[in-house]
């Protein structure tokens, strides 16, 4: 490596970087906590959490350009529809295959995440959208670096989450049975905490958090797409790395791999060009699986103790 290489990335550059990968890390955090708390709640991978966030993202799409609404009451009004999704799919097909085998819940949501993706791509076609959110492709100065509007805005969306998640888990009595549930799911129904009830919240928790993480996913020059919803699918390595029932692991864990990610795109091309083009895609994955050989469980998941 030489000195005109490390010359090369300059401290703006480390800084931006820094400042990018905070912001994708962000994006992988609020689709991550959808799946940590279907997770959490009911102890299902969630893979029809890809299709909830393509279908959002949609939905804010249609609020905004179809119907004329405001950009931000059309997100709100797509979590809202969001929610409503998720609690008609744990009717119809979660609730019916409550005590089954883990493998067949999982293969339920597999399924899910293809009738929705296709349904949605029925509705408004395969072409790309421009989803008209305020920021577009406007970008401001901070600390001497320049950064999008849409990277300022989507880590003020995921710190206002991650603060309504902390108040929901922490002070209402809703959040504290779900809390309750997951701890202990026997002791929770024997002191009156229906199940039924926390799976139902769970996935309407996931189906708003879709909408937030499509809005965010498909904002300014990105455009939406019915590639949006297999992004989501990126966001796997963080739930990972954070633990699959810690839903602030899913945000540790997100904004880890998008900086991870970030660096990994900038640094290759200078020092590790034998790697190929595009490494950066597989460097999560990497560290996932660095992560699981040590710590199989996550930075922040529950370790499960069995007896023999």
């Amino acid at each position: 490596m030489s000195v005109s290489a490390l010359a090369t990335i300059t401290g703006d550059d480390l800084l931006q970087t820094g400042f990018s990968g905070v912001a994708v890390g962000c994006k992988y955090a609020l689709i991550a906590l959808g799946f940590s708390i279907v997770f959490k709640a009911t102890g299902v991978i969630n893979f029809a959490q890809a299709s909830l966030v393509l279908l959002g993202g949609y939905l804010a799409y249609h609020f905004t350009q179809s119907w004329g609404l405001n950009f931000y009451l059309s997100v709100l009004l797509a979590m809202a529809v969001g929610a409503l999704v998720g609690v008609v799919v744990e009717a119809l097909v979660l609730r019916r295959l409550v005590g089954e085998q883990p493998a067949t819940v999982i293969m339920a949501t597999i399924g899910i995440l293809f009738v929705l993706d296709n349904v949605t791509t029925s509705i408004w076609g395969p072409t790309n959208r421009n989803l008209g959110d305020p920021w577009g492709v406007s970008t401001r100065e901070v600390l001497g670096v320049t950064v999008a509007d849409r990277d300022l805005w989507t880590i003020a969306f995921t710190a206002v989450a991650v603060a309504g998640f902390f108040l929901f888990f922490r002070y209402s009595l809703l959040g504290l049975a779900m809390r309750a549930a997951a701890f202990d799911p026997e002791a929770a129904m024997a002191q009156g905490i229906p199940a039924r009830r926390v799976g139902r919240v769970a996935w309407a928790i996931a189906g708003l958090m879709g909408a937030l993480a499509g809005a965010t996913l498909a904002a300014g020059a990105s455009q939406l797409s019915p590639a949006t919803g297999s992004l989501a699918l990126i966001a796997f390595p963080a739930i990972i790395l954070g633990g699959l029932d810690s839903p602030l692991g899913a945000v540790v864990g997100g904004v880890i791999i998008g900086l991870v990610q970030q660096f990994t795109a900038l640094t290759a091309p200078e020092y590790f060009d034998w790697v190929g083009e595009s490494f950066e895609r597989v460097s999560p994955y990497l560290v996932m699986i660095v992560l699981l050989l040590i710590r199989p469980y996550g930075l922040f998941g529950t370790k499960e103790v069995r007896r023999v």
